[in-house]
């Protein structure tokens, strides 16, 4: 069995020092912040913010045991995307001894730093996140759990200890170059929220149509306001008055590509003939819209059964030196880019 992480994990010792008060002083402010005086709570505050400290809520059993908690912090609760695996982890755990406690970042970095502090104070036998891109802080944190730690839905050279997805990167790529191959010259990209697997998704579809020789600044319209279909749908029709020469789009994911072919259908523009339409994540609207739509299939699913079969298997003593799982992903052609050339 590999070593545990955790060994150099601060403690209530640690804090008091840093703050220069007692551990008892460190104590009291943790348990009840109004039996300390403003002051002494904000240098011990500063102090566990500092040396990333997490206070146990069973310190007597610290040494001897953890709780059963999985926890798993996503960004977003009612994003598809997030359902099928979240489906899966409770699919791979619910006829075991452990429970899982989600939680919601809301794609807010300093409430998923509070949700690891929150969780990782528990005890938890095991935590899964979404994403590569935790900040420096939270990195750390998770990687003194003590625990089995499991990136999910994006992989990258420099897991905190496991990571199971797919490059969004090379998804993008393959999306652009597919739009490329069917004939379409002027091709654009909508993105919304643009969080950083979006971000990837642009950069690989760019590198595509630079290789191409067709990228052209000009039809990329990106906004940090959420996806919906119905933005999608205003957002094909400001792309289009912006440039009417626009043959194709390439969307960060499958409810803007539904509002772009609503939004081309509104405006008498025939898909796939005038304009091409390719999503990502291929959730099930896509093969039943009319036309159908094009998607780069993701098995999220998978990710997240693969991620629970990761954790069972460390905490067996049965762990790999496989910590990087690419599940890879799939162009699904339909007919929304399949034109005559």
């Amino acid at each position: 069995m590999r070593k545990r992480k955790g060994a150099g994990r601060p403690t209530i010792a640690d804090v008091a020092d840093k703050a220069g008060v007692s551990t008892i002083t460190v104590s009291r402010a943790l348990r009840d912040p109004s039996k300390v005086s403003d002051y002494l709570r904000r240098k011990i505050n500063n102090a566990v913010n500092k040396l990333n400290y997490v206070p146990h809520s069973h310190a007597s059993a610290l040494a001897s045991t953890r709780s059963n908690i999985v926890g798993v912090i996503v960004p977003s609760l009612t994003n598809n995307v997030f359902a099928d695996t979240l489906r899966a982890i409770y699919d791979e755990l619910e006829q075991g001894p452990f429970q899982v406690q989600l939680g919601n970042s809301r794609y807010v970095a300093a409430d998923e730093e509070r949700l690891i502090r929150t969780f990782l104070g528990q005890g938890p036998s095991a935590m899964i996140v979404a994403g590569k891109d935790q900040t420096d802080a939270a990195r750390e944190l998770l990687q003194n759990a003590g625990c089995p730690v499991v990136q999910v839905m994006d992989i990258g050279d420099d897991p905190i200890d496991m990571m199971v997805g797919f490059s969004h990167f090379e998804g993008g790529r393959a999306a652009g170059r597919h739009l490329v191959q069917m004939g379409y010259k002027r091709i654009g990209f909508l993105g919304a929220r643009m969080d950083p697997r979006s971000h990837s998704r642009l950069e690989g579809f760019k590198d595509a149509l630079q290789s191409g020789g067709l990228y052209d600044p000009d039809l990329i319209m990106t906004t940090t306001v959420s996806s919906s279909v119905s933005l999608g749908a205003e957002l094909i029709e400001q792309l289009i008055a912006r440039r009417s020469d626009l043959d194709a789009v390439f969307c960060n994911n499958d409810d803007m590509a539904l509002g772009a072919l609503f939004g081309c259908q509104k405006a008498g523009i025939c898909v796939p003939d005038d304009m091409g339409i390719i999503g990502f994540n291929d959730l099930e609207m896509m093969a039943a819209s009319h036309p159908s739509l094009t998607s780069i299939h993701t098995d999220r699913y998978a990710i997240g059964k693969r991620a629970v079969e990761m954790i069972k298997a460390e905490l067996d003593g049965e762990a790999t030196d496989q910590k990087i799982v690419d599940l890879g992903f799939e162009l699904q052609q339909r007919e929304s880019t399949s034109r005559n050339k």
